[in-house]
């Protein structure tokens, strides 16, 4: 089975509210923990095939915590469904805030970039390379009117440094026009492919402009860093993410315009819930979520009014027998 079309209890934990998003793996699904009792984002994997599934398992297998992380935290597998349990990040991605205002003025652009290389230093110091940085996989947190706070996600396709079973030759894995060359030619898995990436997303933030359409890099106050990382030759390459947020820190950027970051979400659909002789059902409305100490009084009245008028046919049966 694919993901569920309404709400439904998966693995015996996870209640699915709504999708929220769908990609090559399977769709991502808001959904109440059993356990933890909270929203989380659940990533659904129907009718796997082993490549799949091995995906599945390697990005369940991250456990980097960072503030500009958003990493797996849990997996469970029923009859023929995977499911892939992480937080929740409402506020969309980059690629939808590039899609909405354009380029980013270079404040704000500064100040999600440094974010991202905080999330990849913490990344790469666990040993790993992400090999899909781009804009639809920086997430963002719901700030509102606030600065943007970023999560780097999705870690599908990540893999340790320089492993040769993670290799792809002939192929490679990546997202064309953000893979440095050497990735795109399926070389093994190194932090300074990563980097690559990151001055692709640099220069798609102060463009608006995808790979594809990206020409020489403009005069603006990130272009030196923009330069260094674009580097094809991977030794001459800026090689740590530590080493670019020194070279970023060191630019005179004007301070953050912050474009707005909404709730992209809504409000979460609410439980609700019934007592009945069999237990208790659940099911979803919109709104603020109830527990089972809430008591459908309404129902409650209405059984009490049913219950009035048997007994009072009752009575004059009786009285008309007599």
């Amino acid at each position: 089975m694919t993901a569920p079309s309404g709400p439904a209890v998966v693995v015996g934990r996870y209640v699915l509210l709504d999708q929220v998003g769908s990609g090559g793996m399977g769709s991502v699904w808001r959904a109440w923990d059993e356990r933890t009792h909270c929203h989380v984002a659940v990533k659904v994997l129907g009718r796997h095939g082993s490549a799949l599934l091995a995906r599945f398992v390697r990005e369940q297998a991250i456990r980097v915590r960072h503030p500009h992380v958003v990493a797996p935290h849990g997996w469970a597998a029923e009859d023929d469904l995977v499911v892939l349990a992480m937080e929740l990040v409402p506020g969309g991605s980059v690629a939808d805030l590039l899609r909405e205002h354009g380029p980013l003025d270079p404040g704000t652009a500064a100040l999600l970039l440094e974010q991202l290389l905080l999330g990849l230093a913490a990344v790469h110091s666990a040993g790993l390379v992400h090999r899909d940085v781009k804009p639809a996989n920086l997430l963002l947190e719901a700030t509102g009117d606030a600065p943007p706070h970023l999560r780097l996600g999705d870690f599908g396709v990540a893999a340790p440094v320089a492993d040769r079973r993670f290799t792809t030759v002939p192929g490679a894995i990546g997202t064309d026009g953000y893979m440095a060359p050497e990735q795109a030619r399926g070389a093994l898995p190194e932090p300074s492919q990563d980097l690559y990436a990151v001055g692709r997303v640099a220069l798609e933030m102060v463009t608006g402009l995808p790979p594809s359409r990206q020409g020489e890099i403009p005069s603006h106050p990130l272009r030196p860093l923009v330069e260094r990382l674009l580097v094809a030759d991977p030794e001459q390459r800026l090689a740590t993410a530590e080493a670019a947020l020194r070279l970023l820190r060191r630019l005179p950027v004007p301070p953050p315009a912050c474009p707005p970051v909404p709730d992209r979400l809504g409000p979460a659909p609410r439980r609700r819930t019934n007592r009945w002789a069999t237990g208790w059902t659940s099911g979803w409305t919109s709104g603020p979520a109830t527990t089972r100490d809430d008591v459908d009084w309404a129902g409650w009245a209405a059984v009490l009014a049913l219950a009035g008028v048997v007994a009072g046919c009752l009575w004059v049966l009786l009285g008309w027998l007599a």
